[in-house]
């Protein structure tokens, strides 16, 4: 029988791995589905960025 024994550390490093992946395929994701929406010039309903939103500046004078 082989037992193996995760210290603390090693726990929170392969958790924070995990978490990483994840947001990096989503982050992947995300990117490559908006790119390939561009191509075809499909847009959102609601908008692409929420930072539409904000006024800048530049924008108000």
């Amino acid at each position: 029988m082989i037992s193996l024994y995760f210290d603390p550390g090693t726990g929170a490093l392969i958790v924070q791995f995990l978490a990483a992946a994840v947001a990096g395929v989503l982050l992947f994701y995300r990117t490559v589905l908006h790119k390939i929406k561009s191509i075809f010039g499909i847009k959102n309903k609601d908008g692409d960025d929420f930072m539409d939103d904000v006024d800048t500046k530049e924008e108000q004078k």
